[in-house]
């Protein structure tokens, strides 16, 4: 019998995540109480039923909240109303990869900035603006996508006072910041320097992929230029949508969702964790309080497209960790998305990688 194929590749919810029966009954009261408005065009910072809710939860003005199809969307809207070619931006290094994917079709210049476990090389940021300045500095501070590290209190200030010295703006990207399973967490930038800093978030890892609702907290003025740049895109969001999503959170499911989450998705890391130490302990890994990912650095000797093809002989798929790193790198890091997989299939999958990885360093032996 074939083995079944085992996909630590993207970074999705569990599909038994989804709180489905919940998601009915609000569509339905939502298109009951709000029906004309969901299926109108509306403004285009959003559904304001949402935007309102959205700012008390943050304790924020509702000017300072725009809401759109996905947070990468309004990146999206951040680039075309930011970046002109050859614009300077920072990012982590590794990042996300749809983020750097956005960056260079708006033709930035991109920097990468060492990732350490506690967040950014400070010394390394401070160098780059020595010789530039960027138009935004892009950061995911809590269990970062990829690499599960979390960013520490004390360079979340120091990052404040050089965007403080320097006057750049901080995109601070938190998709996963509520998924903590333990540990305390740190301010996010926006509370440390909510004049300096563009806060995003969204719905996609609370409720579901298919919501596509995020949002943006900031400066009324920026946000404003960005619902002009929204309006000129698509005139208005999806208000089904956004409208259901706003009658799922003023019913008081958000918190208990965020509980079920996390008595689901502990485990899994747990069990990552475990399987790293059982099967691959010469491998250096972080070691996230939350979030979903786990990303690891392969022996010296070994790299990671190689043990990408021996994985796929063994039904096991993994992501290209090259893709991460703006300027290049990540030969030997792997991420490893580990929420959609049961902690037997995460098990099974770190023992593939482990020959994977073994028949890598076997084949290196006998060339040499």
């Amino acid at each position: 019998m074939p083995q079944r194929t085992i996909n630590f590749t993207r970074g999705v919810p569990a599909n038994e995540s989804f709180p489905i029966d919940e998601v009915i009954e609000a569509a339905t009261a939502a298109l009951k109480t709000n029906g004309q408005a969901m299926l109108q065009y509306g403004p285009s910072l959003g559904f304001q039923p949402l935007r309102e809710w959205l700012a008390d939860w943050h304790r924020v003005a509702v000017d300072r909240v725009i809401t759109g199809n996905g947070s990468l969307q309004l990146i999206e809207f951040l680039c075309l109303h930011m970046i002109d070619p050859g614009d300077v931006v920072f990012t982590e290094s590794p990042t996300y990869d749809r983020t750097l994917t956005m960056l260079r079709r708006h033709g930035a210049t991109v920097v990468g900035i060492a990732l350490e476990s506690d967040g950014p090389d400070i010394e390394a940021l401070e160098q780059a603006l020595r010789k530039q300045v960027p138009k935004f500095l892009y950061l995911i501070p809590d269990f970062q996508n990829p690499a599960g590290a979390t960013c520490s209190g004390a360079k979340r200030r120091q990052i404040v006072k050089l965007a403080e010295q320097y006057g750049f703006l901080i995109i601070e990207d938190a998709p996963y910041r509520l998924l903590r399973y333990r540990g305390t967490e740190e301010p996010t930038l926006y509370e440390l320097a909510p004049e300096r800093t563009l806060y995003m978030s969204s719905f996609t890892k609370l409720i579901a992929p298919g919501v596509r609702t995020g949002f943006l907290i900031g400066e009324p003025g920026l946000v404003g230029k960005l619902a002009k740049v929204a309006e000129d895109t698509y005139i208005s969001p999806g208000y089904v949508a956004q409208g259901i999503t706003n009658e799922w959170c003023r019913r008081g499911r958000l918190l208990p969702q965020i509980e079920r989450l996390k008595a689901l998705y502990a485990p899994r890391l747990d069990a990552c964790l475990a399987a790293l130490e059982a099967h691959m302990p010469d491998a250096v890994a972080t070691r996230p309080d939350g979030g979903f990912f786990i990303s690891i650095t392969l022996p010296a000797e070994v790299l990671a497209s190689a043990v990408r093809s021996e994985a796929a002989g063994r039904s096991l798929n993994i992501a290209d960790g090259a893709a991460f790193f703006p300027q290049g790198g990540g030969e030997r890091f792997l991420r490893l998305p580990f929420c959609a997989l049961t902690p037997a299939e995460i098990d099974e999958g770190i023992q593939r990688l482990a020959a994977s990885v073994a028949a890598v360093r076997s084949t290196r032996a006998v060339r040499s």
